[in-house]
């Protein structure tokens, strides 16, 4: 889909006009719920204003200008920097009209925002530099994103394990997950320091942020998220990554984030922790393994500019095929018979040019779709 830069960013409103005058603190007296509300409604309306960093802006630039254009950079650029990341987020959305589901990841949101766009959205954001972090958000955007990459991380080391995780889609909530915090802070002067205790977990912060300020950042998160714009999926994921949910979705970002926390030293329940593996299938020695690698980076999956050609059921065939499986302990374990899965096979070569199935791993694996 084609858009001009200038219709994809349209002028920004100018806040100072009002339709009517707003009457004084001194003639009409609030509610302390209205008063909330209004401290929240402004630091909704703050967080507009949330930049990017300097580097992220320069790494997506050079990646704009790479010949061939890698859309793997441009990925990488975006999908940790919240200035930027959600800029392209609520641009895909608003220009994509025609998927049900519509644009819940950074890889999503590329191939519907042009390059020529991508490269309005980094000039016109605001940025900073973390040795010059004067102004507003600029030492949130750093310690935001630092976070966000820990959370992914933990996100592709668990879809390694699992093999059935949506790493884009959860790795874009990362990237949103704890919006809600911004807002609590901009909302509240004594937020976090005279909310929450000194050392809590995470269970207890949310506890004593619903017990001080009747809310939690996950919920004030959620609003934020659809506030924007953005798909119900993402909104899900962000209002109940602490909520002690069955949801694999939910489950596996709420590990992620337990994981990230546990990496930068932050106090972890090991019960919650081990609570939480066990719900989605992941035994201690797998827990154990995944928080001592925290600590050293992962090595991400490559993205490909193109889709997938293969269906779900293929795909599921094609991972069992990657992991050594023969037909017959497929078909078993997918309970389909030898000649289904053989025709799964047959479709698969076709769709990736292969030859064999060794060709098969090696093609959705260099593309990024294994």
């Amino acid at each position: 889909m084609n858009h001009s830069a200038a219709s994809t960013f349209p002028a920004v409103p100018d806040k100072t006009a009002t339709s009517s005058p707003r009457p004084t603190s001194s003639s009409v007296p609030t509610r302390p719920n209205e008063q909330h509300g209004r401290r929240l409604t402004a630091a909704f309306e703050a967080l507009e204003g949330f930049p990017a960093l300097a580097e992220s802006q320069t790494r997506l630039v050079a990646a704009l200008d790479a010949d061939p254009v890698d859309p793997s950079a441009i990925v990488a650029a975006l999908e940790t920097d919240l200035g930027l990341g959600l800029g392209v987020l609520r641009v895909a959305n608003r220009l994509d009209t025609t998927s049900a589901g519509r644009v819940s990841s950074i890889a999503a949101a590329i191939e519907v925002v042009t390059p020529p766009s991508l490269r309005v959205l980094a000039e016109r954001t605001r940025t900073v530099d973390y040795f010059d972090r004067a102004g507003s958000w600029g030492r949130e955007a750093d310690a935001h994103r630092r976070h966000v990459a820990a959370v992914q991380t933990a996100i592709h080391r668990i879809g390694a394990i699992l093999g059935d995780v949506d790493v884009e889609t959860l790795s874009t909530a990362a990237l949103l997950h704890d919006v809600g915090k911004l807002v609590l802070l901009h909302a509240h002067a004594g937020y976090p320091e005279k909310v929450l205790p000194r050392d809590a977990t995470p269970e207890e912060r949310i506890v004593a942020e619903r017990r001080e300020l009747g809310v939690d950042h996950a919920l004030v998160g959620g609003v934020l998220v659809r506030r924007w714009g953005l798909p119900r999926e993402l909104a899900r994921l962000v209002e109940r990554h602490h909520a002690d949910d069955v949801d694999r979705d939910v489950a596996t970002l709420r590990l992620a984030d337990l994981i990230a926390h546990h990496s930068h030293g932050d106090e972890v329940s090991p019960q919650a922790l081990m609570r939480v593996a066990r719900s989605m299938g992941i035994d201690a020695s797998q827990l154990r393994a995944l928080l001592y690698d925290q600590a050293v980076p992962a090595q991400r999956r490559a993205r490909s500019a193109a889709p997938c050609p293969l269906s779900g059921r293929e795909m599921e065939v094609l991972r069992r095929l990657a992991a050594g499986r023969v037909y017959k302990q497929i078909a078993g374990e997918l309970g389909l018979s030898t000649s289904t899965v053989r025709t799964h096979l047959h479709n698969i070569y076709g769709k990736l040019g292969a030859v064999d199935r060794a060709q098969a791993v090696l093609i959705a694996v260099e593309r990024g779709w294994l």
